[in-house]
């Protein structure tokens, strides 16, 4: 403890780092604990560069650049978690011709594949109407746990 009463600036690295890993592994980048992580880090910076000096100095930093950090970066992360594209295009069902086990329209309907009726809608990017029932579709994407389908 002692060497980090004659080294501050070590325990802020520390402060950081620690926050940075409960963060990365816990809490997945879900904000507040990173806001402080940079704060502490940049405070630690400061303090080894002699720009603040006294713990009420270092706290009182450590606050205001978290603040000022989550103000930057809360839009911008926000929008990152917030993403819009969540289709897959990975799956190896997309390309399947399938039947339709009850109309699918752009909203509702399902599909049956391998035994199983699976939740399905109309493709954006599809312009035609609702697909009736057995009729055959193929699958060109998926959202969550809901396909995506076309009209053949």
């Amino acid at each position: 403890m002692e060497y980090f009463l004659d080294n501050p600036d070590h325990l802020w690295y520390l402060i950081a780092g620690i926050s940075f890993v409960i963060e990365l592994s816990i809490m997945g980048l879900s904000g507040p604990l990173l806001f402080f992580a940079i704060a502490s880090l940049t405070t630690g910076i400061l303090v080894s560069i002699g720009f603040i000096d006294g713990w009420q100095s270092e706290i009182l930093t450590v606050g205001l650049l978290t603040a000022v950090v989550a103000a930057i970066l809360w839009k911008p992360l926000k929008s990152l978690q917030n993403s819009k594209d969540k289709t897959d295009d990975s799956s190896d069902m997309i390309g399947l011709q399938v039947p339709a086990s009850i109309e699918i329209t752009a909203t509702s309907g399902t599909i049956r594949y391998s035994g199983i009726d699976w939740q399905a809608r109309l493709a954006e990017d599809t312009t035609g109407e609702a697909i009736s029932e057995k009729s055959q579709c193929q699958i060109v994407g998926i959202t969550g746990n809901t396909m995506l389908v076309k009209a053949l």
